[in-house]
Formats: structure tokens, C-alpha cells, sequence
């Protein structure tokens, strides 16, 4: 017989200690990255400051390097080459393309969060919003807490690969709301999740559906296509089985979907009358205090989607929708769309529904783009050189 056994609720205490200490190291070990990512910002822009108030030169860099290295050799990280990262971190994130990208983003959250943080709804009003009574103070405190809550290795590799300052601004946000690693970081930026998320169009009818503000954040939580390249699938499949790999990647495909998702449930069931109908995957937003609904095709987009979507939600809104949410959405996610006739079946919707497509493998390299036949071009070149098919025979009498 063990001992701890014998010893009332000492298996229950040790469990809670555990976990306490592993919060804790993980607090400790944020709180350290957040110290050291300071003093690179400090160093960085205390070597800028005097680069242009008192003349120094770059080989001051060298030195200054040299002089911490020999004072803290046990501290690898004041190489030449870092120091010069220093200098490099604070300048891309003061420049007036920089800090213009993130006032707009302050502007533009209302229930979204910039930081992860809800910013006070405006009205519209510029003059009385919280920028325009300190702009310069909030501004620079708010990106010095964006900066501080993602690690060294992080901003190195965004330093490297991203110089637009409004796709930088989105990892960079991303990275802090939803703890990415850094592969997982750079995996988003190779699968284009800024593109994805923000630049490239998407089909929905949240403008005329959803109030104004509402209706900008359903559309920053909608991408125009998803990338399932993750769940490993090369052949064709039906609904199920792709709402079963799904299930089974749960965690990826949250990371796909964005922050703020939290599962529901899959084939969530809805009651009317005696009938029931079932919703592939439901999920709740917590910034928008809206449930999502998503349903999957294997094929393209046909205008009786959206009517089947329109119908959920309207159940969803009368039967699951609690009192203080905003109404449901629905998400239609398919293989392909046209992007006219989803605008022509979203036309009469009076709730708020989004088409979007998937990707399961990874696109033809750009290089190959335009260089290689269509699938129609294939059928054309058969018909030419191929003999025609041979009727068939009639039957003998």
C-alpha cells in the first residue's frame, strides 16, 4: 500500500501544488520574456535617440556590443548581430508607417480587442475618442504592450520575413492573443493567414445584415478561404468524413478558424415540432458573443445552401441563442464558389451568412502558375487526337 494513500486528501493537495507550480513557472517564464523584450526595445532606442542627438556613428554598435559581452559573459544574446536587431526592432515599430497602421487599428476595434483587450466603442466620433485626447501616449504604450508579449525569437523571424507594416501588426497580434509557437507562427505566414484574414475578398452579407460595427467584426472573423492542408487529404471524401477529420484535428482547426472560437459541438441538434435537423459544427465567439455555425460541402457552392443556412440560423437564434448574444452567424464552407451567384443567393438573406472556400493541399508553386494545361485543356487536346468513342452495338433480333 502506497503511503500517500493512507494520508487523507493528500493525493487531491499534491495534484492542486502541481498545477500550481507549473502556472507558475510558465508566468515566471512569460514574465522574464516580457523583461527581456523591454530592454531590447530600450537599447535599441536608446542607441537611436543618441545616433541622432549626438552624432553616433554605427561603429558604436560594435562596441557597445563588445563592452556588454565582456561584462555579462554569460548572456549570449548581446552579439554584434543582436545588438544591430535591436536597433532594428525599435525603429520598424516607431515609423510612421508603423504607428499609422496601428492607430487605425485602434480606431477600428470596438468589440474586437487590440491587444487582446476590448477599446471603448467611439461613436464614430474621432474628437471624442480616446485617441483624440492622447494619441502619442496611448499609441506608444500600446504598442510597447503588443511588442512585450511576444518572444525575442518571435520578433527576429517577423524582422526577417515581413516588411509590410499592417501584416507584421497582424502576426504580431495573433501571436499574442493566441500564444502561437514560433513554428506555428511561421507555418500562419507561409499558409498567407494576413491575406487570408484581411486582403483578399470575401463573400458575405454582414453589411446589410448586422449593424455597422458588428458587421466589421464578423468580417475581420471571416476568412475568405481556409487552409486544411493539415488534416492529410489527397483523394476525394464525403461531408462526413471531412467533418470527422476535423473533429479529430480539433485544435488545428481552431487555430485556423481564429481567435476567439470555442467548440460547441458537432451535428448539434435542432428541434421543431416533431422533426430535427442537425448542424455539422457549432461554435461560440467570445468576442463577438455570437454562436457560429458551420456547415460543410464537398462541392462547390449551390444557392440552396445559403436557404438551408438562413433556416439553421433562424433556429439557432430562437432556440440556443442566449439573452445577452448577438444573433447567430453561419459560415458555408466549401470546395468552391462563385462569387456573383453566392452575392445572388445571399441577396434576400436577412441573417448574417459567409461563403468561404477550403484548400487541402498546397497550391501549385508560382512558378508553375499559367505553365501548365487545364483540366480543360487536357479534354480539348483528348477530343482532338483521341478517336471518338464507338457507339454501341445494336442488339441482334
Amino acid at each position: 500500500m502506497k503511503l500517500s494513500s493512507t494520508i487523507p486528501d493528500y493525493a487531491h493537495f499534491l495534484t492542486e501544488v502541481k498545477g500550481r507550480i507549473q502556472t507558475a513557472r510558465l508566468q515566471a517564464g512569460r514574465a522574464v520574456n516580457r523583461e527581456l523584450v523591454m530592454l531590447y526595445w530600450d537599447i535599441g532606442r536608446g542607441i537611436v535617440e543618441r545616433q541622432k542627438t549626438l552624432g553616433w556613428g554605427d561603429a558604436v554598435v560594435e562596441r557597445f556590443a563588445a563592452d556588454l559581452r565582456a561584462e555579462f559573459p554569460d548572456m549570449t544574446s548581446f552579439s554584434a548581430d543582436n545588438v544591430w536587431r535591436m536597433r532594428q526592432f525599435y525603429t520598424e515599430h516607431s515609423t510612421p508607417e508603423f504607428l499609422e497602421q496601428a492607430v487605425q487599428e485602434l480606431q477600428g476595434q470596438t468589440g474586437m480587442a487590440f491587444l487582446g483587450q476590448a477599446v471603448p466603442e467611439t461613436g464614430g466620433n474621432t474628437e471624442n475618442s480616446i485617441l483624440g485626447q492622447a494619441v502619442p501616449e496611448i499609441l506608444a504604450q500600446a504598442v510597447r504592450e503588443l511588442v512585450s508579449r511576444v518572444p525575442w525569437g518571435h520578433h527576429v523571424q517577423l524582422m526577417k520575413k515581413l516588411k509590410d507594416p499592417a501584416a507584421r501588426l497582424y502576426y504580431l497580434r495573433a501571436t499574442a492573443q493566441c500564444g502561437w509557437s514560433r513554428s506555428v507562427m511561421l507555418n500562419q505566414i507561409k499558409g498567407k493567414a494576413y491575406e487570408r484574414a484581411v486582403k483578399e475578398k470575401k463573400t458575405h452579407n454582414f453589411g446589410v445584415a448586422l449593424p455597422e460595427h458588428f458587421a466589421e467584426q464578423a468580417n475581420e472573423m471571416l476568412k475568405s478561404r481556409y487552409n486544411l492542408e493539415f488534416l492529410g487529404i489527397a483523394r476525394p471524401m464525403k461531408e462526413r468524413e471531412l467533418e470527422d477529420r476535423l473533429i479529430a484535428r480539433l485544435q488545428a482547426f481552431i487555430l485556423e478558424l481564429g481567435y476567439g472560437f470555442c467548440f460547441v459541438g458537432r451535428q448539434y441538434r435542432l428541434e421543431l415540432e416533431k422533426k430535427e435537423y442537425f448542424v455539422d459544427l457549432l461554435f461560440y465567439h467570445r468576442f463577438l458573443k455570437s454562436l457560429v455555425a458551420f456547415d460543410l460541402k464537398i462541392g462547390e457552392f449551390e444557392p440552396e445552401h445559403a436557404g438551408k443556412m438562413d433556416f439553421y440560423l433562424n433556429l439557432l437564434n430562437e432556440k440556443e441563442r442566449g439573452p445577452d448574444d448577438r444573433p447567430s452567424i453561419g459560415i458555408i464552407l466549401c470546395a468552391e464558389k462563385d462569387d456573383v451567384e453566392v452575392e445572388f443567393a445571399l441577396k434576400t438573406k436577412t441573417n448574417p451568412i459567409g461563403v468561404a472556400e477550403y484548400q487541402l493541399q498546397e497550391n501549385l508553386p508560382a512558378e508553375f502558375k499559367g505553365k501548365l494545361p487545364t483540366a480543360k485543356q487536357l479534354a480539348d487536346v483528348a477530343r482532338e487526337f483521341l478517336p471518338p468513342p464507338k457507339a454501341p452495338a445494336k442488339p441482334k433480333r
